[in-house]
């Protein structure tokens, strides 16, 4: 079978592979996309647009239930509906790869060498250059012990449905009665206020002081405190030894507290939400000669390239933040670094770095961008910190949403923008405007003279910075 050659190959078609390819296409690209599964990548079928799907239906019961207090979900209406949005959405992003440019390939790929791809079952193709954007897995924690019922240990707890991932919750047809989640970041807060108000008692287990490390620490403390007002029970500081499962079919969890002493608990389903790994099992990178690091992601530079000139990698297989939209930020930016190279042969560097915004869709959702205040502390002698509060914002009174909290940081000195935390209804909207001024690199004070509609929550942005 003859190699096909292509000016660009992309391994994966998540969000940032899938962009990625539409971005070179229509700049005139021959480009190859290869995929073994579906298109969309975790994100779109096992991840980001599933977990939305079950934070709306989530807050549809809530409404519900100040109506009818006793009414219960409907979960299988709600999988049907999850079905139906990831099939929707993705044949959306069929018919963006269909157009004049691009190749599906179907298919697992390997390397044969740095510039080669054996794409099972469809022989070899070869490329320019050549983007690895094959996402990543869930890790399960180093020395979690995982046994079957009859007290064997379990070579793979997930396969053998010990203790589940995100995916295989997300995938489940019945409703947890009980639910321990090991784990407080994003997925397990997100997991743990979706099953909550659906009806499950749920625990989170966390081996940290607090829920997600990477947020402010006032907002993630105050974040945590309301989600315990809702029910949701929270073991801090504690570390997962074993997850057994029993003859009656429940789980038994035992953790060491923080007082060292070991503590039970019986669950119904255990979600592990601690950490993913990048996906590149099977795909022979050795052959490459790229240089891999810590955790095993590939290692890039600031335009995403590797180690080697002509190979990229974007989104979580390199590690450097595993969000669906820098994937996509990613994407294009090894793309432009791609044409700049084509246009006069010499690679040249692109535009800089921009704020990356993130979003936990809890009830209420958090969002941040920028410094923490423990950060701004250590590196911003002077810093600025503001805050507002949305029981003093007409809209958020009239919504019944009155809990949560806006804070913004700033340079003392220049008056920058340098950080923005915000726990409360639609934070990540509010998030969304403070990541554009600081892409601008705008101060306070031109954040103040920003005219805001009334009455909106965005008010409270302006009302931070006055």
């Amino acid at each position: 079978m003859d190699t096909r050659h292509f000016q660009l190959a992309i391994i994966g078609s998540g969000p940032g592979g899938y962009r990625a390819a539409v971005y070179a296409a229509e700049h005139g690209l021959q480009v190859a996309v290869v995929e073994e599964a579906e298109v969309g990548g975790t994100c779109l079928n096992r991840g980001c647009i599933p977990t939305k799907t079950l934070c709306h239906e989530a807050d549809r019961l809530s409404v519900i239930r100040e109506a009818l207090p006793e009414a219960q979900v409907d979960f299988d209406r709600v999988r049907r509906r999850l079905d139906s949005v990831t099939s929707q959405l993705r044949g959306g992003v069929e018919q963006l790869l269909s157009q004049p440019g691009i190749t599906i390939v179907r298919g697992r790929a390997a390397f044969v060498d740095a510039a080669t791809i054996e794409v099972e079952g469809h022989g070899c193709l070869s490329a320019d250059n050549i983007i690895v954007a094959t996402g990543s897995l869930p890790k399960l924690p180093p020395g979690l012990r995982l046994l079957r019922a009859d007290g064997t240990p379990a070579a793979d707890g997930v396969a053998e449905g010990i203790v589940m991932s995100s995916t295989e919750l997300m995938a489940t047809d019945r409703l947890p009665r009980r639910l321990c989640i090991v784990g407080a970041g994003v997925i397990g807060m997100e997991m743990a206020s979706v099953f909550s108000r659906f009806g499950a008692e749920v625990t989170v287990v966390e081996f940290l002081r607090e829920c997600l490390p990477a947020v402010d620490g006032e907002i993630a403390k105050r974040l945590r405190k309301q989600m315990e007002r809702q029910g949701i029970a929270f073991v801090m500081q504690a570390a997962v030894q074993e997850v057994a499962l029993m003859p009656t079919g429940e789980r038994r969890v035992a953790y060491l507290d923080k007082k060292g002493r070991e503590c039970l608990l019986q669950a119904d389903a255990v979600l592990v939400a601690t950490g993913r790994q990048p996906n590149t099992t099977g795909l022979k990178l050795e052959t490459t000669g790229v240089a891999i690091g810590r955790g095993g992601f590939i290692v890039v530079d600031d335009n995403m390239q590797t180690t080697v000139s002509h190979l990229y990698a974007i989104g979580d297989v390199n590690g450097r933040n595993l969000l669906a939209h820098a994937a996509t930020m990613q994407g294009f930016r090894a793309v432009r670094h791609i044409l700049r190279s084509m246009d006069d042969g010499r690679c040249l560097a692109v535009d800089g770095e921009c704020p990356m915004p993130a979003a936990i869709f809890t009830a209420p959702e958090c969002a941040c961008v920028g410094m923490t205040e423990e950060q701004a502390k250590e590196q911003l002698p002077g810093y600025v910190c503001r805050k507002s509060h949305y029981r003093s914002s007409g809209r958020a009174v009239a919504m019944e949403q009155t809990e949560g909290m806006v804070k913004l940081l700033a340079d003392g000195t220049t008056g920058r923008i340098v950080g923005c935390h915000v726990y409360g209804a639609h934070a990540a909207d509010i998030v969304q405007e403070a990541t554009a001024l600081m892409s601008l690199g705008a101060t306070v004070g031109q954040l103040a003279s920003v005219v805001h509609i009334h009455p909106t929550l965005g008010e409270l942005l302006q009302e931070a910075a006055l």
